[in-house]
């Protein structure tokens, strides 16, 4: 059976059967509601009902009718039908009644559909008996229904006007956190981790008081969902694994929930708690920044990219190295600092190729920057041309802000001896150090007049030619 059937039309000689200016039949959308609360409360014992007397499978000419429905309501007019006959309504019995996980999966979707529509989409959120059961559809156990909840949990979210009624209700209600856990730690429907990543970073954009319960959430044995509607303890889940779990999911079959993710544990860290959660988990966020360091040094931007892939990469790029930038310079304050100095070759194998990474980055960008330059002078004419520039300008500049100044937190921490295994290792030489000098003077001078001291230690003429091509820090030294 196709799945998104051609819906019907309305017979041209019935006046006053089309919705609004659709040529959808009002009657037949009628008869499919009508049967639908049939469905729900059949007026005699169904035989293909379960045990309990609820239907756990469609037949396939109601499924193929409610998809109809379904497909339609993404037409205004049907929507606002929809709402007249108090559809929604409808499909409360239906949460409430029904044991058919199509059936739910598609309702919840054509809710979805008409909260498209602001009007619609103010009327089911002022609704709290409404809102409170589909933020229990969060505690479904089937992935489709989880899906179409999550995406009109969003769509809600992305729209202003009724924002915070949600995150209010979001924040009132301890299991959305618990099932929202529970899916990114478990799942591996992709589509899913995807949408309720975007939920997430939604939610934590919008309220950093959520974020800031979220973060400390955990604390208690939560109640969570289960096959039989009857509660069943989960673990003590705490956010950071819960992203990282879900990172890992989608980090190779998506881009874009890789993006989502890394925009999330960003946003941890814009408050000092997500970076405690972060550095001060069990594992001392060796998890967080294993990760992390791979997408950098093994994945992302890698020699054999060509240049441009920066401005593919850029806002990953720019989270996942704020982040690193974080956990560095909260490490820095704490044990890593006795570990770096009592253990160089820690530091020789693990953030030497990051500093690496990092300049190629650079290198990538200024040829992005010169592209850019150019592309600038052949539409001076095109205004779209130069406000498309300018958007990527910024964003580049955005990133190379970030990694300049994770850069320089790094260098200041080489030793002769991490330097003397950079130069060996290729990761520093006089062109990756030109570049680096160029992007972090003259803001980050302190760093690199440190470096410089150092480099003069491991290699005396690398260091003479370098003061020859800057000569700012020659004045000073």
């Amino acid at each position: 059976m196709d799945r998104n059937p051609s819906p019907p039309c309305s017979d041209a000689e019935e006046e006053g059967d089309a919705v609004g200016n659709t040529v959808y039949s009002k009657h037949w959308l009628f008869s499919v509601l009508t049967r639908l609360i049939e469905v729900i409360a059949p007026a005699e014992p169904d035989p293909a009902a379960s045990p309990e007397g609820a239907r756990t499978e469609l037949d396939e000419e109601m499924e193929n009718d409610i998809c109809k429905v379904w497909d339609m309501s993404m037409d205004e007019d049907v929507a606002l039908f929809l709402q007249e006959f108090n559809a929604p309504d409808i499909f409360m019995g239906v949460f409430a009644k029904s044991k058919c996980p199509r059936l739910t999966e598609i309702c919840v979707g054509i809710l979805g559909n008409m909260a498209c529509f602001q009007d619609i989409c103010m009327s089911i959120s002022k609704d709290e008996n409404l809102g409170q059961v589909l933020l229990q559809r969060l505690c479904d156990s089937d992935s489709p229904t989880l899906l179409e909840t999550s995406r009109l949990l969003l769509t809600c979210l992305s729209q202003p006007e009724v924002a915070n009624v949600w995150v209010e209700r979001i924040r009132e209600n301890p299991s959305v956190y618990d099932c929202v856990c529970f899916i990114m730690s478990s799942s591996t429907n992709v589509e899913l981790l995807v949408k309720v990543g975007e939920v997430v970073d939604k939610l934590f954009d919008l309220d950093e008081e959520l974020m800031l319960n979220w973060i400390k959430n955990g604390t208690c044995r939560s109640v969570g969902p289960s096959v039989d509607d009857s509660p069943e303890e989960l673990p003590d889940f705490k956010i950071v694994p819960c992203i990282l779990e879900a990172a890992k999911q989608v980090r190779s079959d998506n881009p874009e929930g890789l993006d989502v993710y890394m925009h999330i544990l960003q946003l941890l860290t814009t408050v000092d708690e997500g970076i405690q959660a972060i550095v001060q988990a069990p594992d001392g966020g060796k998890d967080t920044w294993s990760l992390l360091y791979d997408l950098v040094c093994q994945e992302l931007c890698q020699p054999d990219d060509p240049p441009i892939i920066v401005q593919e990469q850029k806002t990953v790029l720019a989270s996942i190295l704020s982040v690193l930038s974080a956990m560095f310079a909260s490490q820095t304050e704490q044990e890593y600092t006795r570990m770096r100095k009592s253990k160089s070759c820690y530091f020789l194998f693990i953030y030497m190729p990051l500093i690496g990474s990092l300049i190629r980055i650079l290198q990538y960008m200024e040829g992005c920057g010169k592209r850019a330059v150019d592309n600038s002078k052949e539409s001076e004419q095109e205004e779209t041309g130069r406000t498309d520039v300018n958007e990527e300008d910024f964003h580049l500049k955005i990133l190379k802000d970030i990694c300049c100044e994770l850069l320089s937190n790094m260098l200041q921490e080489l030793t002769k001896e991490n330097t003397l295994e950079g130069l060996h290792q290729g990761h520093l030489n006089e062109q990756t150090c030109s570049c680096a000098f160029q992007n972090l003077l003259p803001l980050y001078f302190a760093s690199v007049e440190s470096f410089l001291e150092v480099l003069r230690e491991a290699d005396q003429t690398l260091a003479d030619n370098l003061e020859k091509r800057f000569p700012s820090l020659k004045v000073h030294t």
